[in-house]
């Protein structure tokens, strides 16, 4: 009895056997989402303006503005190039004296120009609000150039860190403390100068 339930079965079940074995298999595709790629430009130069206040040892604080020229050799160095003018008020000596002058108007125009290396120190984004996330960092740089005024030209050299903060892909907003450091003997003793910049400026990417 039992052998003939077997015989008779044996047959139905290689029938469903092969049926599985012919049904297709269906492999479902993921749905694929659109998405917007950003065109990121590929720039190495920078270039933009300066501007701010000039702590200029003995001569005061004054406005002082400028240019720069950066050119990003990686994405941890860049070599940068900045030209910047100030005038110089009175010392505490001019303005005691009743009269004498260390300078005469033409020669209290200072100008400097400098040549550095940056290091991108700690490059992040910066988050404004909850949703909004730009690229910025902070960077150390230092190097050195040339400081004319008082009618002479002093080799100098300067120390700064900055603040890079980029809100689009072709344009940054730079915030500034520079030190130039220079050798002086105007006032009758010869000194080494730190003068401290602090400024703010505008570049964009080309």
């Amino acid at each position: 009895m039992l052998a003939a339930l077997w015989v008779c079965s044996a047959p139905s079940l290689a029938a469903e056997d092969d049926a599985l074995d012919l049904e297709p298999l269906v492999v479902r595709e993921p749905e694929r989402q659109p998405v917007d790629v950003d065109r990121i430009d590929t720039e190495n130069f920078e270039v933009g303006i300066f501007g701010g206040v000039m702590s200029v040892e003995d001569f005061g604080v004054n406005p002082v503005y400028g240019l720069r020229l950066t050119y990003h050799v990686n994405e941890d160095f860049f070599v940068e190039g900045s030209y910047g003018r100030t005038r110089l008020d009175q010392t505490s000596f001019e303005e005691l004296s009743g009269g004498a002058r260390l300078l005469t108007d033409s020669e209290r125009d200072m100008s400097f120009y400098s040549v550095s290396l940056g290091y991108n120190l700690l490059p992040g984004e910066a988050f404004v609000g909850g949703r909004y996330a730009f690229k910025g960092g902070l960077y150390l740089l230092g190097g050195a150039g040339s400081t004319e005024f008082g009618g002479d030209d002093r080799c100098t050299v300067n120390l700064g860190v900055g603040y890079r903060f980029i809100p689009t892909d072709w344009m940054a907003l730079q915030l500034n403390v520079r030190d130039h450091i220079f050798d002086s003997d105007l006032l009758g003793q010869d000194e080494t100068r730190h003068n401290l910049e602090f400024s703010g400026g505008v570049t964009l990417f080309f």
